[in-house]
């Protein structure tokens, strides 16, 4: 009995040491710095940055991410252009104002 919570303090007691001496982790990206980036090399032609932020998460978070950076963006613009988000979103995709 004894002898498991030696071996288990053991273990505790050196975890921590040995992801010091490894360094830090990369921390994994989450679905709206992926969006983020996958959005901004699109704007700037980028394909390896394309290419990056489409490995940082699986396509179905990428396009939801994508998703919801639209709709906050076109809500942001029509706050500040003080028009409904849905003149905004036909004025960004070049349609006629319905």
């Amino acid at each position: 009995m004894f002898d498991a919570i030696r071996k288990y303090a053991v273990r505790f007691r050196i975890s921590p040491r040995t992801e010091a001496a490894e360094g830090p982790k990369r921390r994994a990206h989450n679905l709206f710095e992926a969006a983020a980036a996958y959005v901004a090399a699109c704007a700037e032609d980028d394909q390896d940055g394309i290419d990056e932020a489409s490995a940082w998460v699986s396509p179905e978070a990428l396009s939801f991410g994508v998703s919801e950076l639209a709709c906050r963006a076109v809500i942001a613009l029509a706050r500040e252009r003080d028009t409904s988000p849905h003149s905004v979103a036909r004025d960004l995709l070049g349609l006629p104002a319905a």
